[in-house]
């Protein structure tokens, strides 16, 4: 039998550690989560863009939801169709003043599949490469992240998800927030599992609602007003699991206040690399931007074990 060197047991147990590593979930303690996908980069809330953001490293996709006329839940940040980056169902462009007729709430899904939103340049974002893109459902985007997760990442992510709803807009532009909340809930609890889902949301009525019939899932109160945190927190009525200010408005003493009150901090949306070092060295514990690459740039991101050839 021959004889096994020192030197080829440790290349044994390398490429052992390396093919575990590709196939387990990758864990890290910062959250690098990509805002709307890779915004930046790529069409917001559309498959493509999600794809590019696992690609980049997230550790988690932060998305937006709307609901559709026939109860469907719709990944898209505007309850309407927004006129700077959409097309209508002819092709043609949607007049500011009238983007919101075109009301996903009182629209079917068939309907709303119909308009192209990726092939306009959007001048806030010049890297943003252009595609026609549809708004997808929640489950399309799951099936798809994972799928994607399954055939080359390797390791999972964890899903943001924002319910786009707002004091005044019920029955307008949106259910009330318990029907929003359950028609959600349906769609996360068939396709993930639950400690693999963060519910957002500005409303605190929708964080309310969750902490009080879904206690298992984690919820993210997102602010953007000048207000104290425990002002917002007494507001809320309860301590989220993560309290995610505009980064701007989060300083040192603000974040270990809220590690001392067991609240995780993840600001958003940081899209320049000085500002991103401003949080890091803050310690909060992660941060959501447009531009997932230039987090990964400077170490935040998920070392992808595939490598950049598929």
């Amino acid at each position: 039998m021959p004889k096994i060197t020192f030197v080829k047991t440790l290349r044994i147990i390398l490429i052992t550690l390396m093919v575990l590593s590709s196939t387990l979930s990758y864990t890290q303690d910062f959250d690098l989560q990509g805002h709307r996908g890779a915004r930046g980069l790529m069409p917001e809330n559309s498959i493509p863009g999600f794809l590019k953001a696992l690609d980049l490293g997230v550790t988690t996709i932060e998305m937006d939801v709307v609901i559709s006329k026939d109860s469907q839940v719709v990944v898209s940040h505007d309850r309407f169709f927004q006129s700077a980056i959409c097309l209508d169902p002819d092709g043609m462009e949607i007049a500011k003043k009238a983007e919101m007729e075109h009301n996903i709430f009182l629209m079917n899904y068939s309907k709303i599949k119909k308009y192209d939103c990726g092939s306009k340049a959007v001048s806030e974002f010049p890297l943003q490469e252009k595609m026609p893109v549809y708004k997808p459902l929640l489950s399309e985007v799951i099936k798809a992240v994972e799928k994607h997760l399954k055939s080359y990442t390797g390791y999972l992510v964890n899903y943001n998800i924002e319910i786009k709803s707002n004091p005044g807009d019920d029955g307008l532009y949106q259910p009330i927030p318990e029907v929003f909340s359950d028609l959600v809930y349906n769609q996360i609890n068939r396709y993930l599992d639950l400690d693999r889902v963060i519910i957002q949301s500005f409303d605190f009525r929708v964080l309310r609602y969750w902490h009080a019939k879904y206690p298992g899932v984690k919820l993210s109160c997102l602010v953007g007003n000048v207000k104290s945190w425990h002002k917002n927190i007494e507001a809320l009525g309860f301590e989220p699991t993560i309290y995610s200010p505009y980064f701007q408005m989060l300083n040192k003493a603000e974040v270990k206040s809220l590690h001392n009150a067991g609240i995780k901090v993840v600001p958003w949306t940081v899209n320049e690399t000085g500002a991103m070092k401003k949080m890091v060295d803050m310690g909060v514990d992660g941060l959501i931007t447009d531009y997932p690459d230039r987090a990964g740039a400077l170490g935040l991101a998920i070392k992808i074990p595939y490598g950049e050839d598929r």
